[in-house]
């Protein structure tokens, strides 16, 4: 067995049985408390009911408008990206046209071309994968980026590059998200990285990001991944700042809370950032 699956198994070990393991960076200047602390309190649940979610978040240069499920706005440096634009132009009035659209994978939840026909402008350059591609109508693959795993490719101050997001075992063959069709993503603009991981368990590729400032990890069974393997596979990643996103699943939704107060017994050095991303209810956010 790989020395990085036994210590997947360690860390998923030191979860299950409440035990604390902390990674911590000596060369920081402060000490980050644990972003999820138990104080015995029985109606944390009602607390955690009435808390006000973020609609916005602003992380350096970045501010991050979440959508629906994996549809995001980033504004980065007066450069506009969206991230799987998905449900008709009505959701993005309150957004600036974009200069950039990624887009990674075919199914529905991330590609939606009649949205992508709406809002992309002549000025606008998406990026996505071969499979992705060859959904397009020949007008929006004119200006289309063909972007495959381990690629990158620089837009103005921006290196983007395509990170494999799959399933495991990948070899599975009932996988719904095989390695190769489809792209994370990981956006650098010198000073700031920012990685979205897409449809995808917590791989080699995942746990192995490096200097990551924002990550986008999605937790939703059977598509993803359970909240425990994605509090192991960030805690391993160790970015400065993780927002749960892609969270609906086929009962409700994964409990990003849980998936924070695993997360924090594992890394205290991660901070988690919850924001709305299902205006339509709040079952989302509700313990």
């Amino acid at each position: 067995m790989k020395a990085s699956n036994i210590f997947s198994l360690v860390l998923i070990l030191a979860v299950l049985t409440g035990m604390v393991y902390v990674f911590s960076d000596n060369s920081s200047t402060g000490t980050k408390k644990p972003v999820a602390e138990n104080n015995g309190n029985e109606n944390n649940g009602e607390l955690l009911q009435t808390l006000e979610i973020a609609t916005v978040s602003t992380e350096g240069p970045v501010t991050v408008t979440p959508i629906s499920h994996a549809a995001m706005v980033l504004e980065w440096n007066e450069t506009t990206i969206y991230v799987d634009p998905v449900g008709g132009a009505e959701q993005f009035t309150n957004s600036a046209s974009p200069d950039i659209i990624l887009v990674t994978d075919i199914h529905g939840d991330h590609l939606d071309t009649a949205t992508l026909e709406t809002i992309a402008t002549i000025d606008t350059t998406i990026i996505a994968p071969q499979a992705v591609y060859d959904e397009l109508s020949e007008t929006l693959q004119l200006q289309t980026t063909i972007l495959a795993n381990e690629e990158t490719t620089g837009i103005g101050a921006f290196t983007i590059a395509g990170v494999a997001m799959y399933n495991l075992p990948e070899n599975k063959p009932d996988s719904k998200h095989v390695k190769g069709r489809g792209n994370g993503y990981v956006i650098d603009d010198e000073s700031f990285r920012v990685y979205i991981a897409g449809d995808t368990e917590a791989t080699e590729e995942f746990r192995a990001m490096e200097n990551i400032d924002v990550a986008f990890v999605p937790m939703n069974l059977p598509y993803t991944m359970d909240e425990i393997q994605a509090a192991v596979g960030v805690a391993q990643m160790n970015p400065a700042v993780v927002f749960p996103y892609h969270f609906r699943t086929p009962e409700g939704f994964s409990d990003v809370y849980e998936f924070k107060e695993k997360l924090a017994m594992l890394n205290t050095n991660v901070q988690v950032k919850i924001l709305d991303w299902y205006k339509d209810t709040n079952e989302d956010t509700t313990r």
